[in-house]
């Protein structure tokens, strides 16, 4: 992978995840254009998809999963369909249930672990897509896009020629305590509260009794904020045994498809200490972990800034690994 280096005026790991997510530029060209598809999933809930509608020259198909609470208009999102659009590739966002700006309808949400809904998509994207596909996960999606790979394992090949993470928690138990310290509590953890809580507190009314919802209004972190909903709601017994089970680290070694894992080691959100060693991954798995980066920002050039070197990074690197069909 090639050197990155943040910029000398974006010091700092929360520097450079706040600011390339609010002010740098995303796009070299028109900001993203998307045709949105919505699907039916096999429980009868929806999932919606937005499909850039940049020319294509390509048959080869990005799939981007979105961090928590993301979207295709999240700025990775957008950095990733500059990237997409330049090099004349397809390119889609599903969103996880409820992240498409209208609540999902199942008592279900969606959640760091959550492979079977990562498999069902890129199964039904094979059967519609003749030609190569990448999938690229950031945060949460990345999680839950290597964790699939580690439980499918030789079967990943079958629908994706390459994979990557950006900035994922693959340690759930590690990421999860430290964004409920300090700093990171105070900004990271209300930021996520103020819109995971209120969600969640719709979908209640919508089925009530589905959580605690007295015990949803006290939430204060985002450990409570899983044991009161995503747990119970998901099939978990604990915040704990969600993190474990979800976490994607223990199946690295397990995966058989070519996968790029991206973890700064500044990045607020994941102690540099927790993330994957050599020794704990497979032969199919790049570890690629720069020292600076912050969490899914990767800023760039002089002030204002951008966020092209991630896509220019990760991107080239996953069309290296497309095979012909």
């Amino acid at each position: 992978m090639q050197a990155y280096r943040a910029p000398w005026w974006l010091p700092g790991g929360n520097a450079q995840t706040i600011w390339p997510a609010l002010w740098s530029r995303r796009t070299r060209g028109p900001t993203p254009e998307y045709r949105r598809e919505r699907w039916t999933t096999p429980d009868g809930d929806f999932l919606d998809l937005d499909w850039l509608t940049a020319p294509v020259r390509s048959n080869t198909l990005l799939v981007l999963f979105h961090g928590l609470e993301g979207s295709s208009h999240s700025h990775y999102a957008e950095s990733f369909a500059d990237f997409a659009a330049a090099q004349g590739i397809r390119y889609v966002v599903p969103h996880f249930r409820g992240c498409s700006g209208e609540l999902n309808l199942a008592p279900r949400a969606y959640h760091s672990g959550d492979y079977e809904e990562v498999d069902w998509i890129l199964k039904r994207l094979r059967e519609r897509h003749a030609g190569p596909i990448v999938a690229v996960g950031v945060s949460l999606g990345g999680n839950a896009l290597m964790r699939w790979a580690g439980e499918v394992q030789e079967d990943a090949a079958r629908l994706v020629d390459a994979i990557a993470s950006v900035c994922s928690p693959l340690d759930m138990i590690a990421a999860g305590h430290a964004i409920g310290r300090g700093f990171n509590r105070l900004v990271y953890t209300t930021m996520f509260l103020r819109v995971l809580k209120p969600k969640a507190l719709r979908k209640w009314n919508d089925h009530p009794g589905i959580f605690d919802r007295e015990a949803m209004v006290a939430v204060r972190d985002i450990y409570e904020f899983d044991k009161v909903f995503t747990a119970p709601v998901h099939g978990f017994n604990s915040t704990t045994d969600y993190w474990t089970q979800a976490s994607a680290l223990p199946h690295l070694e397990s995966i058989r498809v070519p996968a790029l894992a991206v973890n700064p080691r500044n990045d607020p959100f994941i102690p540099p200490e927790s993330l994957p060693k050599a020794r704990e991954v497979g032969s199919y798995v790049t570890l690629w972990q720069p020292e600076h980066g912050g969490h899914c920002g990767f800023p760039g050039g002089s002030f204002p800034g951008h966020i092209f070197d991630l896509p220019d990074a990760v991107g080239p690197w996953l069309l290296a690994n497309v095979s012909s069909r």
